[in-house]
């Protein structure tokens, strides 16, 4: 049996290149295993390695979470949890590879909001239905995003963002971490809901699109709160609110979006645990009591904050009720805006 897969984010964490090393590693040795193992059965779930998708490129938000999570049903079940960073099209390569798995809880996926609501409405031919082919095991945390200006717009708050906006329609320019992402299609919501005009410049990620911000090139941008605080903190960029409906526990003092000017408002990421349609339900229930559990737990809550990532666990159909939701919310917004996947 291939070693446990851990992740200890923070200094002296292994680089991305070497998460990526290790998981290549590891897949081949899990799938000749998976071939020999006898078949699930719910009463002694689990009884041999869990590969856990990752939708995204190692040493993002989304890979973080696996891990740390992965880590800990390791040590709970002592079975190795392989993750496995598939990425592509905004988190639809490899959600669509889970979507396709044998539905025995061997194949787990950590979905975003990206690749679970958001990808419905911006790709024509998805191939797969986030609500028909996957089994919602339980929502693993939120990540607020901070409303960042560059210091030389002179605004101090949403207030004065959207009377500068209005008396300049089209003069400012926005980055985000590339079309359809929640930072781009917030800001869509807030012209929306603001009666603004910006333009839209898309990056092949976040860290260049904050780059832009900081360098001047783009006047404002929404970002994770674990990207953005480095930069809030150094000064290199003023944030003038929070996405979200609640304030960030990252950032306490800062007043949301909602609160300053446009009551209602909430965007930020979201990431969550899935198994594909036909799981038992006895293995998702147990799934979704072990990583509610671990996301009770302090050091796994303070890991995660670190991250700027806030545990949010729910019920699968508490799940299945916030995904329905966002859905149609984002596909209300790509529909307005025009928003087309690149």
């Amino acid at each position: 049996m291939p070693a446990s897969v851990h992740f200890r984010p923070g200094r002296g964490g292994p680089s991305a290149a070497s998460l990526a090393l290790g998981a290549a590693l590891l897949c081949p040795l899990w799938a000749a295993h998976a071939q020999t193992a006898r078949p699930a059965q719910a009463g002694d779930y689990p009884n041999r390695p869990i590969r856990m998708l990752v939708p995204f490129p190692p040493g993002g938000a989304t890979d973080i979470l696996a891990r740390i999570t992965g880590q800990r049903l390791n040590e709970v079940w002592g079975q190795t949890v392989v993750i496995d960073n598939r990425p592509g099209a905004g988190g639809t390569v490899g959600a669509g590879i889970a979507a396709r798995a044998t539905p025995d809880g061997y194949t787990l996926v950590m979905g975003t909001n990206a690749s679970h609501a958001i990808a419905p409405g911006l790709y024509r031919n998805l191939a797969y239905d986030p609500l028909k082919d996957f089994a919602p095991i339980t929502l693993v945390a939120n990540v607020p995003q901070a409303l960042m200006v560059h210091p030389s717009l002179p605004v101090k708050d949403v207030k004065e963002l959207i009377a500068y906006a209005k008396a300049r329609p089209g003069a400012l320019n926005y980055s985000s971490a590339g079309t359809g992402t929640p930072g781009h299609l917030g800001l869509e919501l807030f012209q929306m809901m603001s009666s603004t005009r910006m333009v839209h410049v898309p990056f092949s990620g976040g860290a260049p699109g904050l780059a832009a911000l900081v360098g001047g090139q783009v006047q404002l941008m929404a970002d994770n709160m674990n990207s953005a605080l480095p930069m809030i903190k150094a000064g290199k960029v003023r944030a003038i609110a929070v996405t979200t409906a609640r304030r960030s526990v990252a950032l306490p003092e800062m007043a949301t979006i909602a609160e300053q000017a446009l009551p209602g408002f909430d965007s930020g990421s979201w990431f969550g645990l899935f198994a594909p349609a036909g799981t038992p339900s006895t293995i998702v229930t147990r799934l979704n009591t072990e990583v509610v559990r671990m996301l009770q737990q302090a050091d796994v809550r303070e890991r995660m904050l670190q991250q700027g990532a806030e545990p949010a666990p729910n019920s699968p159909a508490e799940f299945t009720a916030l995904i329905r939701n966002d859905i149609a919310r984002w596909a209300k917004v790509i529909q307005v805006s025009g928003t087309k996947a690149d």
